[in-house]
């Protein structure tokens, strides 16, 4: 059977896709885009935002006018929140962001023998034991993804992640090294550790084992593989967690440090677990210890309440902060969590203001990361070619475009000649 994919949202949906789409080619179904024709549609949904309820929505509906004779089957956390909306659609199969195997169950068995709708979704917050997938990449990825962790329990105000994924599950330090090491014996060339809060990595095993100890372990075990590390809280940055990576040559310097606002006024409605200084502290402890390192970070702005002399606050600093790219977003109001019902919503209309105002910052500090970078020599991750020239990622994560010739998946040194937009521009070297 023909079965097309459609995933929204992090990083570890789209895990949770390539792995569904390891388990779908096992079974001997055939993967096709999400634009043709299909025997069924998967789509693995995402609930950050209700922006992102009402896009996923939208993309259920376009998959059932699409095809219509089609089995339509609904995952992730969208579904696992409001599984009555989604049922509400009329899709054949609705699960939530567990049981992928017994996901796929129901939609060959719709596949087989069309019946009534099947909806079966879990307590997220009684969930206890990690869910073991295949690690990889999705589909013609170089990249590929481990994931580590599950959930979250940070229970920010803005926040339905913890309701959608459960309390901290984690994957013992052995099978992620033995992941790993499968991944390199695959060909891959990189590897992302991700999950909801790897920050909280073995939390549950209350055995003293951290994140640190697992990144060492990683990168020792793979040392042809590049080692990129997902979204990070900063009370993961210590003096030991710097002084034991950035002795790991396969470590990747780029450090996406969970941020969210610049006003510790702003941070403690939000329920955020540290302030400005102590995130200050982080961004300089890695400047301490690696060469030059990316950080990047994310930003929500017109946070109920904000006042123009905090988002001020904000502006300053970001600045201060030297971000090398940042994700900016409007906030969002997420029924069913605390933030939603704050009084002092603010308007649309200045949210958008103030996300122009931190983007045009952000665009500054971009531009000066990426021009003290011409002259330097990066080896280069290529991916894909795209309007003649071949594009890939430094281990800074910076996109780099040069030309060559069939470079899918190589790794090459580029001599950074031009900074081009967001992107940098080379000229292939020869080892």
């Amino acid at each position: 059977m023909k079965i097309a994919i459609c995933t929204l949202g992090c990083k570890v949906n789209q895990y949770e896709t390539q792995a569904m789409e390891q388990e779908l080619r096992r079974r001997g179904h055939e993967l096709t885009d999400f634009e043709s024709a299909a025997d069924a549609y998967i789509i693995n949904t995402c609930t950050v935002t209700a922006v992102s309820d009402k896009k996923c929505r939208n993309i259920i509906r376009r998959a059932k006018k699409q095809t219509p004779e089609a089995v339509v089957a609904v995952c992730g956390c969208y579904a696992q929140t409001d599984p009555e909306a989604v049922a509400a659609l009329g899709v054949d199969v609705v699960s939530g962001s567990s049981g992928r195997m017994a996901f796929l169950d129901h939609l060959e068995q719709q596949l087989r023998q069309r019946q009534a709708q099947i909806v079966e979704v879990d307590e997220a917050l009684r969930r206890r034991a990690f869910e073991r997938l295949p690690a990889g990449g999705q589909e013609g990825r170089t990249r590929a993804m481990l994931k580590v962790e599950d959930g979250c329990v940070n229970f920010c105000s803005y926040c339905i992640i913890p309701y959608a994924r459960g309390p901290i599950r984690s994957l013992p330090l052995d099978e992620a090294v033995a992941q790993a090491k499968q991944l390199a014996a695959e060909g891959y060339l990189e590897i992302v550790l991700t999950g909801i809060e790897i920050s909280s990595w073995a939390h549950d095993f209350r055995n003293g084992q951290t994140l640190t100890d697992l990144v060492e372990a990683v990168c020792r075990a793979v040392p042809t593989l590049r080692v990129r590390l997902g979204s990070l809280e900063p009370r993961t940055i210590t003096e030991d967690f710097c002084r034991r990576t950035s002795v790991l040559p396969n470590l990747c310097p780029h450090f996406h440090l969970s941020l969210q606002s610049g006003c510790d006024a702003t941070l403690k409605r939000m329920n955020r677990k540290y302030d400005t200084a102590h995130y200050y502290e982080s961004v300089e402890l890695l400047r301490k210890h690696f060469a030059f390192p990316a950080i990047t970070t994310d930003l929500i702005v017109g946070f109920p309440q904000e006042t123009e002399e905090e988002f001020e606050q904000t502006l300053t600093f970001i600045r201060k902060c030297a971000f090398s790219s940042m994700h900016i977003f409007p906030y969002s109001r997420r029924p069913g969590t605390p933030a939603a019902a704050m009084e002092g919503q603010i308007q649309k209309s200045v949210q958008e203001e103030r996300a122009r105002r931190a983007a045009a910052a952000a665009d500054e500090m971009e531009q000066d990361y990426l021009t003290r970078l011409i002259g330097s020599t990066l080896p280069v991750l290529f991916e894909e070619e795209k309007g003649g020239l071949w594009q890939g990622h430094a281990p800074n994560y910076v996109a780099v475009r040069a030309e060559g010739h069939d470079l899918h998946n190589c790794l090459r040194p580029v001599r950074i000649t031009a900074v081009s937009g967001n992107n940098l521009k080379g000229a292939l070297l020869h080892d």
